[in-house]
């Protein structure tokens, strides 16, 4: 039998249109005769009395009984559901219509009764009374037996994912009964729970077995050839994914999850369809309880205030400047080289916030009459500095374009703020300036010794100057060139996903988290401060890429493989935030911390600095590599060229 259900013999059925509405009313009726006819013949065998006085015969009877039953049938609409996805709503339908049928045809036959003084009625009161339940009982029967044979086959044609759904909660017990009734609509077929509780083997729900998560679990998949597990949007917030998903990622068990319930539709037919189920991101699993943050502060400081953000456009950039407009802001300045990108941003903000003040300018960090312009124009009373140059190979190789870009630039917009009356100044630094062992994370250490410094010279006269304030934080998940995208890429083209060494690791953060970190330093800080944001674990690179690839659905190493190209000019196996108690103060919020660095003298830093950028526009790169190694004694060359400066 299970080889004849499994054959393509049925393959047809779950393609199968729907009954006309004409078909199942009249499907109905025949059953409804045939209730008829039975409570008939009980009733006028059982009940003899009073059956001299009938005036119709059981046709007769049976005629007007139907025509009665079609009337009902009418207004409640029970005919119009698709009968293999009949719900409660259905059933409640048939069963008004068939009790309202009973009680016209009593009602009637009374009044016939007392207009004939009691010498004619039309039907025995007996026998709408058998025929009500009867009649029910086989309409109810039509439905469900309809419903059980279709589930069945479906399930049983090889069409269809088996699936365990992970919880037993209200979301999880929907997105069972959303699949069930779905039929083919979807391609999964649940076969039972699964839970952190107890041991409650014995126990189901909606006829579906519960199973515990636990070293017995795995193995019964394997056996009943379950390959999915679906979590609902809402347990994925009461779960850690990256802890209690692991034992299926580490099985090759694919994950999947669901939109949030919001977004599931009804049908033309008003039958309610799953939402669209796709695997869970890598981004899930990465990703760590929500931040709250302090946002009457952040209000404080952005509300009704100009506010100019560079590198716009970049992906930590336009996550600021979606965070900036929560908080009501006179004006948004969007200061970007990239025209493409700031032109795509304009018209997203456009659309999402219409009464928005949102003004949108080209321009290079590095031009400081171009700049100054847009202080002139602006007036900023805060700047976000996200604008930098930041892929660690490419710096490696252009040196010169990194100094120009992130201190060069850097200095330009801090002196026009300081020039130009900015309240507050955050600049977006790096967790590769801690111990820098290449271009990119030395050139952001410059340019947290330039603010620092700065601020440190002119506060000392004036209290009330622009206040400076450098976040420090690791790689951030999907921004742009990082290497989630990269993987994704490379998993979507079969492979294989290059790695560049087996035991790199790497701290990670949401744009969202980063972002909202930012906005909650720039409260925090008095002036000159480095914050350091708490980046929670390391992740080894290796382990996101199998993750990923088992994530895609595929097996690492045998689907897709992993090959690994070595580390790349500049890059190092582990990343640093000075996140640590005898390297950090705290601050108010746990997950900031304040970064204990030396202290620089402006007058010594400067001319030092201004040395750098020229030689940088005029000499040969090793020459500022060189300097930046002066400036920045703890940066050490790793896998690159310059490591015969260090020597």
């Amino acid at each position: 039998m299970q080889n004849l259900l499994q054959s393509d013999i049925f393959s047809h059925i779950p393609d199968m249109r729907y009954t006309p509405r004409w078909a199942v009313l009249l499907m109905d009726l025949l059953l409804c005769c045939l209730a008829y006819v039975i409570s008939f013949a009980i009733g006028s065998s059982v009940f003899t009395y009073g059956t001299e006085f009938l005036a119709l015969t059981l046709w007769q009877q049976m005629l007007a009984v139907m025509l009665v039953q079609t009337l009902c049938f009418w207004l409640f609409h029970s005919y119009s559901g698709i009968i293999r996805f009949s719900t409660f709503v259905d059933i409640v339908k048939v069963l008004l219509a068939v009790l309202s049928c009973g009680a016209i045809v009593l009602v009637v036959n009374m009044i016939v009764l007392v207009m004939s003084e009691g010498e004619v009625k039309l039907f025995l009161n007996t026998i709408p009374a058998i025929y009500c339940p009867l009649a029910f009982i086989l309409l109810f029967c039509l439905r469900v037996g309809v419903k059980t044979i279709y589930d069945t086959v479906i399930q049983h044609t090889g069409q269809r994912r088996r699936v365990l759904i992970y919880g037993t909660k209200a979301a999880g017990l929907a997105i069972a009964k959303m699949l069930r009734s779905s039929g083919s609509y979807n391609e999964y077929v649940p076969k039972g729970f699964i839970t952190d509780g107890k041991d409650i083997r014995s126990y189901s729900i909606q006829g579906l077995p519960i199973y515990v998560k636990n070293e017995d679990l795995i193995p019964m998949m394997q056996r009943k050839n379950i390959r999915d597990v679906i979590v609902s949007p809402i347990k994925m917030k009461e779960i850690n994914p990256a802890v209690d998903l692991d034992i299926f990622l580490k099985n090759d068990i694919r994950i999947l999850t669901t939109p949030s319930f919001s977004s599931w539709k009804q049908d033309d037919e008003s039958q309610m369809r799953v939402g669209r189920i796709e695997s869970i991101q890598i981004e899930d699993l990465l990703e760590r309880p929500t931040i709250s943050i302090n946002t009457e502060n952040v209000s404080g400081i952005l509300s009704d205030q100009v506010v100019m953000i560079t590198g716009a456009a970049g992906s930590i950039g336009s996550e600021l400047v979606r965070q900036t407009l929560r908080f009501n802001p006179a004006m948004v300045v969007l200061f970007e080289q990239a025209e493409s990108p700031l032109h795509d941003l304009k018209l997203e903000l456009t659309d999402h916030y219409a009464n928005a003040n949102i003004v949108a300018h080209i321009g290079d960090l590095r031009d400081k009459r171009a700049l100054e312009q847009a202080f002139k124009d602006y007036r900023p009373d805060v700047v976000f500095h996200a604008g930098a140059y930041k892929h660690v190979p490419l710096m490696e190789e252009f040196p010169n374009e990194a100094i120009r870009a992130n201190v060069l630039g850097t200095k330009n917009i801090a002196d026009l703020a300081v020039e130009y009356g900015t309240k507050r100044f955050v600049m977006i630094s790096t967790d590769k300036a801690v111990n820098p062992t290449n271009v990119m994370g030395a050139s952001k250490r410059i340019a947290e010794i330039y603010v620092q410094s700065l601020y440190r010279k002119i506060s000392a006269s004036d209290p009330q100057c622009t206040r400076f304030i450098t976040t420090r934080f690791g790689n951030v998940l999907g921004s742009n060139g990082s290497v989630i995208p990269y993987f994704k890429k490379q998993i979507a083209q079969g492979g294989p996903v290059t790695v560049t060494h087996p035991d790199i690791i790497r701290f990670f953060m949401t744009i969202q988290e980063a972002c909202t970190l930012v906005m909650e330093a720039a409260t925090l800080g008095n002036g000159g401060e480095i914050f350091v944001f708490d980046m929670g674990h390391q992740v080894k690179i290796l382990d996101l890429a199998k993750n990923m690839i088992r994530l895609a659905g595929y097996r690492p190493d045998v689907d897709i493989p992993i090959v690994f190209t070595g580390l790349r000019p500049g890059e190092k196996l582990y990343e640093e935030v000075l996140n640590r108690k005898e390297t950090t103060l705290p601050t108010e919020n746990e997950k900031i911390k304040i970064a204990r660095v030396r202290e620089e003298d402006y007058d010594k830093v400067n001319p030092v600095i201004e040395r750098l950028i020229e030689t940088a526009r005029k000499e040969s790169p090793m020459q500022t590599v060189a300097q930046m190694k002066q400036i920045v004694p703890e940066y050490k060359s790793k896998n690159s060229i310059y490591e015969q400066l260090d020597r």
